[in-house]
């Protein structure tokens, strides 16, 4: 189990890391709206490789079986990896390549009319949120590629 993770971890890790980064670079000449696309779908492609790594499991390391809570361990422990991926290319990106994002992103918020309070988050905290979102959407898709691919003996 432990070479699945790893193996399909780090390929999410830098698939997340790589796409965000260059989604986060991209972003200064798009809309916002079309950057959360852009990082929504980042997250989506990089968390996809916790279905194959399952799947890998289950076909080539555990002879055609899975239970549904290691598929689901499986999952969980392969979206770790993205998740603190796209951590730190936001937090890169956020504190060394272009710190005014947050003050950027609030000026043109309220340009548009937004009136609710926008959080002024750190960079850290930043950082934090994208993490735990990716580790929420892991664990959905880990949960419903579990759902698939369990097999019994």
């Amino acid at each position: 189990m432990q070479n699945t993770v790893l193996k399909f971890g780090g390929y999410g890790f830098l698939l997340g890391s790589g796409l965000f980064m260059l989604g986060l670079l991209l972003m200064k000449d798009i809309d916002v709206s079309v950057g959360e696309v852009i990082g929504y779908a980042t997250m989506i492609v990089s968390l996809s490789l916790i279905f194959f790594g399952i799947k890998h499991f289950r076909d080539k390391v555990n002879s055609g079986t899975v239970s549904l809570g290691k598929a689901i361990t499986i999952g969980v422990l392969i979206s770790c990896f993205p998740a603190i991926g796209i951590g730190i290319a936001d937090f890169i990106y956020t504190s060394f390549i272009n710190p005014d994002f947050f003050k950027e992103y609030v000026e043109m918020m309220e340009a548009r009319g937004h009136t609710e309070p926008i959080p002024r988050w750190s960079n850290g905290m930043m950082a934090l949120v994208m993490f735990l979102t990716v580790m929420i959407l892991g664990f959905i898709i880990s949960l419903i590629s579990a759902l698939l691919l369990q097999r019994k003996n």
